[in-house]
């Protein structure tokens, strides 16, 4: 049996359990019928001489296939590949599902990745079945049923919201992909029980977002509410609310767990257009589209981590809503405590920054030496960094792949191995990064009974590839308590 043919039977396996845990990770085709499908579809399970597998609904469009009205196959957690990878294919995913194509164009997509747009065609076609225009029509459609099922706008508004040029291309784009109307399809989306409101300053939304189970979304939460600046962030232990700056305005958040392991995002939008970079950043933040079942198993295999896994099943890397916003809390925080880090961070949110929002590399440029306090090294770092950001020498771009992502800040002075890794954990969702030299962690090993240095934890931590993060976090959570005596 080949390569191929194994991973046929595996997925057909999969189509045939209904399992859950595959939604997002493939589509199963079904050309009797012209449809594609989430593989836990509760239809019958047709032959495999009638299926074919597709990596995205978009290679699943261009055969010809439509999205299955009673499953919703988009209405699913991503898949877990574009973070596990970091080919060209799963980097050009990342900026698509932000929505670069629909502010940029594919020659800006292209621009940011490396390529011209010719050979980045050549490449996502022949890895992901389609090119970077399908993967944005398929990106639009599920924009547009975002809209259609959170919002009482207007179909023509919903249109142009999500990135279509004319009201015919996407009629044309909703009818090729559902076959079914726009008003036809706010029906059927509506499943989600999602709400929608505009008012003089905007729009208010509503709308679940699923998480591949099992979900540890609490730990998130409580990172989140743990690390809040006052005056910008609060939280708890299932709930956190902000306010952010997204490409055509500022917003508002709340963001709930609900009962049904997935995420509530309620927002206030500027712009409507700001839909669907909002709804890719929150699954970033909460990490819902890794696939816990596999790093779990994986993890479980070494018998120090296994107590830890069990105790903590689904842990999920906290992201990063901005990821300019990522850098300078974590240069500013570095060697203080987290209570500490949160008032200077608050101080510097009020003298600094403006509308209420966190500082721009723009003010850490401007105002920095003026308003940072501490050693002239480190304020000299953190300006540093602003004016890296601002001239191009730093890019805190998803599309990036790792390796150049955190080489080009220990380039930068005052900026070392552990700061690089931290921000592509956060920044990227990088799921193999072992921060080996952090004192926590080294700590948690040694009560742990693993290598307690620096290097033979890291030689240690081969055998938790790929998913060494996950594996940290484990260490991280467990740090041990200190009794002070007296």
């Amino acid at each position: 049996m080949t390569g191929t043919d194994e991973l046929f039977e595996q997925r057909y396996r999969a189509l045939q359990s209904r399992d859950p845990r595959f939604d997002g990770q493939f589509i199963a085709g079904v050309h009797s019928t012209g449809i594609y499908c989430r593989p836990s579809c509760p239809a019958m399970t047709p032959q495999p001489r009638n299926v074919r597998f597709y990596r995205t609904a978009a290679a699943a469009h261009e055969a010809g296939l439509r999205a299955c009205k009673r499953c919703q196959p988009d209405a699913v957690p991503g898949s877990p590949d574009w973070n596990l990878a970091d080919d060209l294919a799963s980097r050009a995913m990342r900026l698509i599902g932000d929505g670069v194509v629909e502010r940029e164009g594919v020659p800006g997509l292209a621009a940011r990745l490396g390529y011209t747009p010719r050979h980045l065609t050549r490449v996502l076609t022949a890895e992901l079945g389609a090119g970077p225009l399908a993967l944005a029509r398929a990106h639009r459609a599920h924009s547009a049923r975002t809209l259609l099922a959170a919002t009482d706008l207007p179909v023509a508004d919903v249109a142009f919201a999500s990135g279509f040029s004319s009201i015919r291309q996407f009629n044309d784009t909703i009818l090729a992909v559902y076959e079914t109307t726009p008003t036809q399809l706010r029906t059927l989306a509506r499943r989600d029980r999602t709400r929608t409101a505009p008012t003089a300053e905007g729009t208010t939304l509503s709308l679940r977002l699923p998480a591949r189970p099992p979900f540890d979304g609490r730990g998130v939460m409580r990172y989140l509410a743990d690390h809040a600046i006052a005056g910008l962030e609060s939280g708890g232990d299932d709930w956190f609310e902000r306010t952010l700056r997204l490409p055509h305005g500022a917003a508002g958040i709340r963001l709930d767990l609900d009962g049904a392991g997935g995420v509530l995002c309620s927002a206030r939008l500027e712009s409507i257009a700001d839909v669907a970079p909002l709804v890719a950043r929150v699954r970033r933040l909460f990490d819902l589209d890794a696939d816990s079942v596999a790093i779990d198993e994986a993890l479980s295999a070494d018998a120090t981590l296994a107590p830890l896994v069990a105790a903590a099943p689904g842990i999920r890397i906290p992201g990063a809503l901005d990821p300019e916003e990522a850098l300078f809390r974590t240069l500013v925080g570095q060697q203080i405590s987290i209570a500490a880090a949160r008032t200077v961070l608050g101080t510097l949110t009020r003298e600094l920054g403006s509308d209420g929002q966190f500082p721009t590399a723009l003010q850490f440029a401007e105002r920095g030496r003026e308003v940072l306090r501490g050693p002239a090294t480190r304020v000299a770092t953190i300006v540093g960094a602003a004016e890296a950001v601002l001239d191009g020498r730093l890019r805190l771009d998803v599309g990036m792949p790792a390796a150049e992502f955190t080489a080009q800040f220990t380039a930068l002075p005052g900026i070392g191995p552990w700061t690089a890794g931290y921000l592509a954990m956060r920044v990227l969702g990088n799921p193999d990064t072992l921060l080996s030299t952090d004192l926590v962690m080294l700590q948690s090993a040694a009560a742990l009974g693993l290598p307690a240095t620096a290097k033979s934890l890291a030689e240690h931590g081969r055998r938790w590839a790929p998913w060494r993060s996950y594996a940290g976090l484990h260490l991280w959570r467990a740090r041990p308590v200190v009794t002070i005596k007296g």
